[in-house]
């Protein structure tokens, strides 16, 4: 597969993620979590509850799609984890947004600035 098309399947499948299932991606981007964790984590994000019926099948469609991978920790508890394609679609998805909003050096430096604040 070209790269292009491999840029372009990356991008079609990183537009067809809801905003709740980019927030999965970051969350996970930082460490594999199980479930009650991701949970927390998003709800912190949001500030308000986050039910169980939500986050359980937009974690299983990630998995589906290959982007966060499911491992059982114990009988009761799994734990996920961001793939490669995972990573690869968070940074095709930063990068859409750069192209757009990085419009200028102004604009580049306020960028660096965040990057160099959580490093």
């Amino acid at each position: 597969m070209s790269t292009l098309q491999s840029d372009t399947n990356e991008l079609s499948i990183v537009s067809e993620l809801s905003a709740f299932q980019r927030q999965i991606l970051a969350i996970l981007a930082e460490e594999a979590r199980y479930g009650l964790a991701i949970k927390s984590e998003l709800e912190a994000y949001y500030g308000s509850e986050v039910n169980h019926g939500r986050l359980y099948p937009n974690l299983d469609e990630l998995v589906e799609l290959g982007l966060v991978e499911k491992s059982e920790l114990d009988k009761r508890t799994n734990e996920y984890a961001l793939t490669e394609a995972g990573h690869d679609a968070i940074l095709t998805q930063l990068s859409w947004i750069f192209s757009r909003f990085v419009t200028d050096e102004d604009r580049a430096a306020e960028i660096r600035g965040l990057v160099d604040g959580v490093q």
